[in-house]
């Protein structure tokens, strides 16, 4: 979601960047609700803060966990979007490097959505994809240790690791989306952004990203989809 801060400098009379990142939530809410109506999507995740976002100035960094902390909570609320479409929200990442209160206030509406059962919201937070694979990689150097003193052999597998990865619950990425106009990754859900997965870039900056910007993207990915099907059936 990317675009918050340069979307508030472009303006005539230029936002605080705390502004930008408000504007962003906005733009999430109306995202959510987009996807949450098409039938059959049932996981959207979003890179709401990396881990090298902590070098940020401080103020932001600060205004960014009070946002998280506050719109979290928002999205959960009775008649809110994460109910009415019974979405249970995770959280993905370093959590300990998340301030006492964040950290509580954030594992309280995870808590609050644990019974919700139709699709699942992934907030990344505070995530690096790279962080995410040298700790499913330690996980498992660790328990091949444990194995081997019990003299029980155990291999390095592609599936071993994928068990290890804080997205284990969430299947491959089918769309990637990254607005502002940067054309990367960034270290976002690399583990999982497979051969078949559907790479858009767009200029649109966060704020600005809604419907118009949506539904071309989705409807891309399913002529995408319905062709390669045909060439599997051909072949």
């Amino acid at each position: 979601m990317d675009g918050n801060r340069r979307w508030a400098n472009s303006q005539k009379i230029p936002l605080p960047v705390k502004q930008g990142h408000i504007s962003g939530f906005g733009a999430l809410k109306t995202v959510l609700e987009v996807c949450l109506e098409l039938r059959g999507l049932d996981t959207v995740s979003v890179y709401a803060f990396a881990i090298d976002n902590f070098k940020r100035e401080p103020e932001e960094v600060e205004a960014l966990m009070m946002l998280a902390k506050r719109n979290l909570k928002e999205l959960a609320g009775h008649g809110e979007v994460l109910a009415r479409h019974s979405v249970r929200l995770r959280i993905v990442g370093r959590r300990e490097l998340l301030p006492v209160d964040v950290r509580a206030a954030v594992e309280s509406v995870e808590r609050m959505t644990l019974g919700n059962k139709r699709a699942t919201l992934n907030v990344c937070i505070p995530y690096a994809s790279r962080d995410e694979m040298a700790g499913a990689v330690r996980s498992l150097v660790d328990h091949t240790s444990r194995l081997r003193q019990n003299e029980v052999e155990w291999q390095c597998t592609q599936d071993a690791l994928q068990q290890r990865m804080l997205l284990a619950h969430s299947p491959p990425v089918d769309v990637m989306v990254r607005t502002s106009g940067v054309k990367r990754l960034s270290d976002f859900m690399l583990w999982q952004s497979c051969e078949e997965t559907h790479l858009h870039f767009t200029a649109r900056y966060w704020p600005l990203f809604g419907l118009r910007e949506l539904i071309p993207i989705i409807l891309d990915y399913q002529r995408a989809e319905w062709r390669r099907r045909l060439m599997s059936w051909a072949s």
